[in-house]
């Protein structure tokens, strides 16, 4: 069996898969993100222990999915957000396989989600695919010829941060990126502008279903900007698919109608349509693609 973890900014979730990433049980806990990478590794390990404890079967291997840029190759994190404290530069696999005594991965969380939605959710299977989360911030992976295409310094994929949505500044410092319209920080911010009162995403969508068109608008905006996004991504790389996860993600029934429309009015170039799913694994997706990064690994060792 293989154990997957998600450290993210706020909760950590860490799920025991069976070989085949059937969730066998799983646990959620607050993320320390002030204390530093001991502490963070150390409540994913905590969570996970019981489980472990509990669940029939040999641990043969972890993955870890963690927020920012990491570097799989070293298991270190890079570059961390102003939210965590002593976490760049940190080494997460050599902490986990300290503790677990098994080999261990680390990969960034949107890889791992996409790796999840492909291995075991919405997209199972399909060789093609635009992974997009829809948060605090907007994520990108790329799922290209039946295989993960990181790119030669893991950013493929990142359509938060390209430039041509407006010129509304960035949280990254720059402007106009899709991150100002389509994320949750940003459509809160968006409906402040409008409005002059401050709302969280979860609750301009709740406005929008009661008729406030400010916040319909906003959301609106949101999704033509995805679709855009869509559009570009499909033209670089013809892609037939597309699956969007993150708390963003739970306005889906008021998204998907205005990116399909915008879809159709601009097809992608290869005059196929993408097929745009919503993704299955919800909080699992994370910890689950990490596992199956796991199990890929030791099966390409084993056949190497």
């Amino acid at each position: 069996m293989f154990a997957g973890i998600d450290i993210g900014g706020t909760t950590t979730q860490v799920v025991v898969c069976a070989d085949d990433l059937t969730v066998l049980t799983r646990a959620e806990v607050a993320t320390p993100a002030r204390e530093g990478g001991h502490a963070m590794t150390g409540a994913a390990l905590g969570a996970l222990a019981p489980l472990l404890a509990r669940t029939p079967g040999r641990l043969v291997g972890a993955g870890v999915g963690a927020a920012g840029v990491v570097d799989p190759a070293t298991g270190r994190i890079l570059v961390a957000s102003d939210s965590f404290r002593d976490w760049a530069g940190f080494a997460v696999t050599e902490a986990v396989e300290t503790a677990l005594g098994v080999p261990a991965f680390l990969d960034n969380d949107v890889n791992a989600f996409l790796m999840g939605e492909v291995s075991a959710g919405a997209v199972r299977g399909e060789r093609d695919v635009l992974g997009m989360t829809l948060g605090t911030g907007v994520g990108g992976a790329l799922w290209t010829g039946g295989t993960l295409f990181p790119g030669p310094h893991g950013a493929a994929g990142e359509i938060g941060h390209i430039p041509g949505f407006g010129d509304l500044p960035c949280t990254c410092g720059g402007r106009g990126h899709l991150e100002t319209l389509a994320s949750g920080r940003s459509i809160g911010a968006r409906y402040a502008d409008r409005t002059g009162r401050r709302l969280t995403a979860r609750e301009v969508y709740e406005a929008a279903t009661y008729g406030d068109e400010d916040a319909r608008a906003v959301y609106e905006a949101a999704g033509r900007g995805i679709a855009r996004a869509v559009v570009i991504t499909a033209g670089v790389v013809d892609l037939t698919t597309v699956v969007v996860g993150g708390g963003v993600s739970g306005a889906w029934p008021l998204l998907e109608p205005v990116v399909l429309a915008a879809l159709a009015a601009e097809p992608p170039v290869s005059g196929h349509p993408v097929r745009l799913v919503r993704a299955a694994l919800a909080s699992d997706a994370v910890p689950v693609g990490a596992a199956a990064r796991a199990r890929g690994e030791l099966s390409a060792a084993l056949r190497a």
